[in-house]
């Protein structure tokens, strides 16, 4: 693999014009085909299978004039009483009459029928039924619907619609890109060059432009949910400015070492570009992997990020180095810009970072011949004398600090977000937090029961012994009079619990009910609405999660024994993984659900967290922990192997590793972190999640726990059994067949 990629590199920089066109042309094609076939995006959630989904899927079959988005007007009158006086039921059947005439709708029920009014005569709902579903409903008339009461709130009324149809995509505005200049800084800080941080820079944002690309030219006919182009952005961007960061640091080496443009390049594509692509294997396979779960949502949420992955390795490995020949020694600093090598302790100062996957310089021998001239005193090489010295302490304080951290984990909850977290002063969250105040916070989450037969009469019969069965039901506070559809077999009753909708206590009052009305009659019952919608989706998520950990698990111990040759080695990477899992878990409870110092990242309402976020985070961050362990431990693997002692290894490892492994984590937590900035609390919370995560594992897992593990198990970490050696395929990861290959030539071949 690294002699191909060898070769694929050379040929990029030669043919560089043919390259960067061939990437502009795709780039403008897909800008094109997404700007003529992007359809819209989801923001339901969807479970086939579960009865709230069987539930709604009847409902637009038999009953579709019910199976259309709600919205839910809410009244608050200027003073107590005013509802019950004639001005002021003039003023709600004025509001009633202008959201039944609203483009889309279908009705709006007068709050005075349904006795949708507070006793103390101040508040009042008003139901609107839209006539398709809340995806199909235009941007016109959900503005028009927002607008619905201007002249009652001129007479100081206040009118807040709210409800399902008011559910919008998130946007991504100004505020990330906070993110992206931070990313900015510390690739000059890194290179000391601004035609090489510009060029990774520019390297990665053709990659997620033309990933997006793809991804909205292909949402006209895949339903993709409106978190998925987020999810996408955030990891493309991150990993496409990461992978050309590493292959830029090595061809920079491998200038400074007095190798041509086109031979740097292609040792760079070739060793750095190895563990590129299989760090981006590792993320694809992980984020694909989501589909085993078999939630459809979540599969279509890692399949677009795993494309736009996909797109970042293919951009670093043939893009880059053709941007490379453009630059020339451009990308080194000015001082180092001069023919020939430069001193060897001068390029280790500047390149040393560059090591971390194995290959030492032009060739193996060359730099193990004079290994008196490297510079040792780095920030790296310290800190790992330091680790590998007081190795028992820094495990056990790790594992202690690790393990206070996650303590919050075991409190969590999953739900989907409902309008009460929502942010605050928008449309939804007013109507929310209107409709609190004055009827409580059941009115929020209101559940739906389906009652249905081949016959009228037998759902006539059903209907009463359902409603007095829910109505001795413990939580629930009303049941409203059944709808029926036109041939009499369907009804529809509503149901107000008196908890919130992500409340724990309305959870097992949807459970209840169905234990209640399951076996009524020669009817079939079922319990929907979005809250029960929610309730099921969250249930089979978590549900999902201990296998998919298991496949990850599972999947990050074989891939590691194929790399690195050993038994213990995968197993301490897995037990680190699931180390920062657990932490990142604890952390993202303790702020968003639990409330600890929540106004740091602009969170108003606490809440249980997003009903995917656990199971997606554990399939990113098993990405991004492989790549760490590999930039990391594959040279202590190296230098292992040619004669040095287990410790004097780990000590090289880090040494060599630990600058770009910080450059890219940092790169990593600048752009998910500029998400935390979004308004919208589930892509601030999925930002902060992966954020945390990546600090947890870059810094405390992979460069301080590992190599004191490692230090720890001496010659033991590279133990495996000679049968199993024989067994395991050779992936090449650390360039052993180019090293042999280079070998045979001059070089500066």
């Amino acid at each position: 693999m690294a002699t191909l990629l060898y070769r694929l590199g050379r040929a990029s920089l030669r043919r560089r014009r043919l390259v960067v066109a061939v990437w502009l042309v795709v780039l403008v094609g897909l800008g094109i085909a997404a700007a003529t076939l992007k359809g819209p995006t989801a923001s339901n959630f969807t479970m086939p299978g579960t009865e709230s989904q069987q539930a709604l899927d009847l409902l637009a079959e038999r009953f579709p004039a019910a199976s259309g988005a709600t919205g839910t007007i809410a009244v608050k009158a200027p003073a107590d009483g005013q509802l019950t006086t004639p001005e002021g039921q003039a003023v709600v059947k004025e509001v009633v009459q202008e959201a039944a005439t609203l483009p889309g709708v279908v009705g709006a029920v007068d709050p005075y029928q349904s006795q949708a009014i507070t006793p103390n005569g101040r508040y009042a709902l008003i139901q609107v039924q839209f006539a398709t579903g809340g995806d199909d409903v235009t941007a016109d008339q959900r503005e028009a619907y927002e607008k619905v009461g201007a002249q009652a709130e001129a007479q100081g009324w206040q009118i807040a619609p709210g409800g399902e149809v008011l559910n919008a995509e998130p946007e991504v505005g100004s505020t990330e890109a906070l993110g992206v200049l931070v990313a900015a800084i510390v690739l000059i800080i890194t290179f000391g060059s601004l035609v090489a941080a510009g060029m990774t820079m520019l390297n990665a944002l053709i990659g997620v432009g033309v990933g997006m690309a793809g991804l909205f030219a292909l949402s006209g006919t895949v339903e993709l949910t409106s978190t998925a182009p987020i999810l996408a952005l955030m990891l493309g961007l991150a990993v496409g400015i990461d992978y050309s960061l590493f292959i830029t640091s090595r061809h920079r080496q491998h200038l400074l070492e007095g190798l041509t443009p086109e031979e740097a390049v292609g040792r760079a594509v070739g060793t750095a570009g190895s563990a590129v692509l299989f760090a981006g294997a590792t993320v694809v396979i992980a984020l694909a992997g989501l589909a085993v779960v078999g939630i459809p949502f979540l599969t279509v949420m890692g399949l677009a990020a795993a494309g736009t992955v996909s797109v970042a390795v293919l951009v670093a490995v043939t893009l880059a180095p053709a941007l490379l020949g453009f630059a020339g020694r451009r990308v080194l600093p000015r001082k180092l810009r001069r023919a020939g090598a430069a001193p060897a302790t001068e390029t280790t100062e500047h390149t040393e970072t560059t090591e971390a996957t194995g290959v030492t310089g032009a060739t193996g021998a060359a730099h193990r011949a004079a290994p008196a001239a490297e510079d040792r005193s780095g920030f790296g090489f310290r800190w790992a004398h330091w680790v590998t010295r007081l190795r028992v302490p820094v495990i056990l304080v790790g594992l202690l600090g690790l393990g206070l951290l996650a303590l919050p984990a075991q409190d969590m909850r999953i739900a989907l977000p409902d309008a009460s977290t929502a942010p605050a002063g928008s449309p939804a969250r007013t109507s929310a937090d209107l409709i609190r105040e004055g009827f409580g916070p059941g009115f929020t989450g209101r559940l739906a029961v389906v009652v249905t037969s081949d016959s009228p009469q037998d759902t006539a019969t059903a209907v009463p012994q359902v409603t007095a069965l829910i109505q001795r039901t413990e939580g629930v506070l009303a049941v409203a009079p059944p709808q029926l559809d036109p041939s009499g077999r369907t009804a529809l009753i509503g149901v107000i619990p008196k908890s919130g909708p992500t409340d724990a206590a309305t959870e097992t009052l949807v459970h209840d009910i169905r234990d209640r009305v399951g076996s009524v009659g020669n009817a079939e019952v079922l319990l929907t609405g979005v809250t029960a919608i929610g309730i099921d989706v969250s249930e089979k998520l978590a549900d999902a999660m201990p296998i998919y950990l298991l496949l990850v698990v599972g999947l990050s111990i074989l891939l590691l024994m194929l790399v690195f040759r050993s038994i213990l080695v995968p197993v301490k990477a897995a037990l680190g993984f699931l180390l920062t899992v657990a932490a990142t878990f604890g952390i993202t409870v303790a702020v968003f659900q639990q409330g600890h110092l929540a106004s740091l990242v602009g969170l108003d309402s606490p809440a249980p967290l997003i009903s995917f976020l656990p199971i997606l985070l554990i399939g990113i961050l098993f990405g991004l922990a492989m790549d760490y362990e590999v930039f990391l431990v594959s040279r202590m693997r190296e230098d292992f192997v040619h004669g040095d002692t287990a410790r004097q290894a780990t000590i090289n490892g880090m040494g060599h590793g630990a600058r770009v492994v910080t450059a890219a984590a940092l790169i990593m937590m600048s752009v998910f972190g500029g998400f935390v900035f979004l308004d919208d609390p589930v892509i601030k919370s999925m930002g902060f999640a992966l954020a945390v995560g990546v600090a947890i594992d870059a810094f405390v897992v992979r460069m301080t726990i590992v190599p004191a593990v490692m230090s720890l198990l001496n010659t033991r970490a590279w133990w495996l059994p000679r049968w199993l050696d024989r067994a395991l395929p050779n992936v090449d990861i650390e360039g052993e067949g180019l090293r042999a290959h280079l070998d045979k030539q001059p070089v500066n071949a």
